[in-house]
């Protein structure tokens, strides 16, 4: 078994330290908040993510799985070194690396032997050779000539199912320059191997647009069904039958053929901005993600316009808002499609009732520029009394199984925009109410 170190206790740090010491190994997971690492030792979850606190308090009972601030000791008492922090979007989009190269001297300047040193973190192309070379630069102020390899290991992890995803993943990409680098990592996932996991063994150049290219496909697809499902309401279509005919076709498969408001969180619009970055930087375009990236802002927007088309003058109009949050089983609401429809919605005058299982903590702040037209509510019903409408934006298990005789009974509305197309419209409509979904 291994001796890993994980540097960065975020989504994807946490969840690779977490299940790889419930693998087996022997793994301490490194941050510079000291406060994070003070209530992990205690048991205290910084991230809302399915199944991860029972795998965490379990290894650190047994001693397989640690937190610390100290860098140096990581470095120097493990062998495989993950870097798992974040890579911000700047401004023209690039994924900032500031925090990657910032672990890679950290781990430089405290090396005593070979070590693996594993890109966990989404990064551009080109970043594998460019942590080996601030490592090198390190290494020779210090005058040292330690060996070392760096492997690309891009993560697929979903929020709300990541510690699934990491146990049983659809692939292992591992890029590397050294089948000495290649027998750690196999080594590393020994258990997946068992299991007969499919691997992709590439150079660092290749795992790295893997990610990249994966995920811009992804929001190709969601993007495509959104388009399809607008041309659907237009023309008398359903766009949940087109869409299950399609995913019937094994050349284009059933998943991200949902339509809905639009796709958000901390990966798709990152990577398919960063992706585009990347093509113009070496002379080539993406037009197609271009295209998706443009297409994603226009569905939000579109979904207000629904809204305001059906309801009329939206000036003190009260509506009910379920789930915030990008997706359900997260408390993640970066680049949500609330982001965009509640301030557009305060805009133009509604008075908003938001309730969502997990998202008030982040967006208590993150709408803080319309907190005087939202109110937190502590449950589903509670946000749906004496309002005008009730827009359903995240997909919360909840949501799919509200009393509907309680709901007409509590609410004056008679709009559902249901615009994640949980519930069916017939149905609905036979309730007495006026549904609208997306491209239904």
């Amino acid at each position: 078994m291994s001796q890993i170190a994980v540097i960065g206790t975020g989504y994807v740090g946490l969840v690779s330290g977490a299940v790889l010491s419930d693998f087996g190994h022997t793994v301490t997971c490194v941050d510079v908040d000291e406060n994070k690492i003070k209530g992990l030792k205690e048991g205290i979850i910084p991230i809302f993510e399915p199944g991860l606190e029972r795998i965490v308090k379990n290894n650190f009972y047994y001693k397989r799985l640690d937190f610390t601030t100290d860098i140096r000791s990581s470095v120097e008492n493990n062998d495989v070194i993950f870097i798992a922090v974040g890579t911000p979007p700047a401004e023209d989009g690039r994924a900032d690396l500031q925090y990657v190269i910032s672990a890679a001297t950290d781990i430089a300047a405290y090396m005593n032997s070979y070590k693996v040193i594993v890109n966990k973190s989404t990064v551009p192309v080109g970043t594998g050779q460019k942590v080996k070379e601030a490592m090198q630069r390190i290494l020779y102020e210090r005058g040292f000539e330690y060996d070392f390899d760096v492997v690309s290991n891009p993560e697929f992890l979903r929020e709300g199912s990541a510690v699934h995803d990491f146990m049983h993943p659809d692939r292992v990409i591992l890029g590397a320059e050294s089948e000495k680098a290649l027998n750690t990592m196999r080594d590393v996932y020994r258990v997946l191997y068992i299991n007969e996991t499919p691997f992709v063994e590439t150079n660092l150049e290749t795992a790295e647009m893997i990610k990249y290219a994966s995920n811009a496909f992804l929001a190709m697809k969601i993007t495509f069904i959104n388009e399809v499902a607008n041309v659907c309401e237009k023309v008398g279509a359903d766009v949940q039958k087109v869409a299950k005919a399609m995913g019937r076709d094994g050349r284009i498969a059933p998943k991200f053929l949902h339509a809905g408001p639009g796709y958000g969180g901390s990966c798709f619009p990152k990577d398919t901005r960063a992706l585009m970055k990347i093509a113009r930087d070496c002379g080539e375009s993406m037009s197609l993600v271009e295209a998706t990236v443009a297409a994603n802002e226009r569905q939000k927007i579109k979904m207000v316009h629904k809204i305001a088309d059906a309801l009329g003058e939206l000036n003190n109009k009260s509506i009910a808002v379920l789930g915030v949050t990008f997706k359900p089983n997260t408390d993640d609401l970066r680049d949500a499609p609330s982001l965009v429809i509640l301030p557009e919605l305060a805009r133009r005058g509604a008075r908003l009732k938001v309730y969502d299982p997990a998202g008030q903590k982040e967006g208590s702040w993150r709408f803080s520029n319309i907190k005087d037209s939202i109110t937190w509510c502590a449950d589903a019903y509670e946000a749906l009394r004496n309002t005008d409408a009730t827009v359903i934006l995240t997909e919360w298990n909840e949501f799919r199984n509200l009393n509907f005789d309680k709901f007409k009974e509590i609410s004056a509305g008679e709009y559902l925009f249901d615009l994640r197309n949980i519930y069916d419209k017939k149905t609905m409509v036979e309730k007495g109410f006026k549904y609208y979904g997306v491209g239904v």
